[in-house]
């Protein structure tokens, strides 16, 4: 992984320990330019993409998919539900022969935590591999649209107060964001229940009441409760959870004027957030789904740029 004339090169994206700090920028910064208009690059040669996900996805999947046209790569469709998968073929030997095919770049998305380390370390798999997500780990593309919103917003990261609450220790989002915003200078709290707080955690912020700290915050990104992630035997109300950790509208009047609203998405609507706050003029949720196409575009040209290299 390098940065040459500005632009990013990279051979996989699998987690976020493995890009610089000037890595991120570059990627933010040239994500930021397709969003103002920067023209594309020409392919030199026909490429083909293809988007694997084990995992049901709307806007990772699909945002994946207009990148990929927008960068005038051809995208193989691929349906797990149709493929040798089914027949008990695993994801290894997929890669392998999807490879094999020509395919350059694999995205995908598995409920294995740590998939991809097989894939990465394979002499015989060359195409590259982009996570889209794995398990409770990571989801490098998310991190990456939620820090281009953020710099949007700031210009910056040094000192900003940023909360992220809810389920903590199922979430993938949270896992990346939090060392990528410690990285850059960012000053984290975390808060939702106890229970969905490890002590993994304690290295980047510090578990927070989230009424106290609300009039100080810059950024509160929620983060979606993950009920297939949890113990079928665990259950709560939903009204409960809102009001003891929601963002509910009297929260969110005491936040600061020029903070902002967070949330991956899906959206529980009352239940991590009030229905009226959804789209709200502080609430950044929809403008991190558009900034998510231009991020991925930029993952992509890193990927391609990283093969040329």
């Amino acid at each position: 992984m390098s940065v040459k004339n500005g632009l990013v090169q990279l051979s996989n994206l699998t987690s976020m320990e493995a890009l610089t700090q000037e890595e991120v920028m570059g990627l933010i910064k040239r994500a930021s330019a397709f969003k103002a208009g920067t023209a594309v690059f020409e392919l030199e040669k026909q490429t083909f993409a293809s988007n694997l996900f084990f995992e049901n996805s709307t806007r990772t999947h699909h945002s994946f998919h207009i990148a990929e046209r927008k960068l005038g790569l051809d995208v193989l469709e691929f349906d797990a539900q149709a493929s040798s998968i089914s027949k008990g073929e695993t994801l290894y030997d997929t890669i392998l022969t999807l490879d094999a095919l020509g395919v350059e770049i694999c995205v995908i998305r598995s409920g294995v935590e740590h998939y991809y380390e097989e894939l990465v370390n394979s002499e015989n798999i060359h195409c590259a591999i982009v996570n889209g997500g794995d398990g409770s780990g990571q989801h490098p593309s998310q991190c990456l649209l939620d820090l281009m919103t953020i710099y949007e917003e700031f210009g910056k990261f040094e000192g900003l107060n940023i909360a992220i609450s809810g389920d903590l220790t199922h979430s993938r989002v949270a896992k990346s964001n939090m060392m990528m915003l410690k990285k850059l200078g960012a000053k984290l709290y975390f808060t939702g229940p106890a229970a969905w707080y490890s002590e993994e955690f304690d290295q980047y912020g510090r578990y927070a009441n989230i009424d106290r700290i609300l009039p100080e915050l810059d950024v509160h990104m929620l983060l979606r409760v993950q009920h297939e992630r949890h113990d079928s035997s665990e259950s709560f109300s939903k009204a409960v959870y809102h009001s003891q950790f929601g963002l509910t509208q009297d929260r969110a009047a005491a936040l600061k004027p020029t903070a902002i609203i967070m949330h991956p998405a899906p959206v529980n609507r009352d239940v991590e957030i009030a229905d009226a706050l959804v789209e709200c003029p502080q609430s950044r949720i929809v403008q991190q789904m558009s900034n998510g196409v231009y991020t991925r575009m930029a993952i992509l040209e890193a990927i391609i740029a990283g093969k040329k290299a």
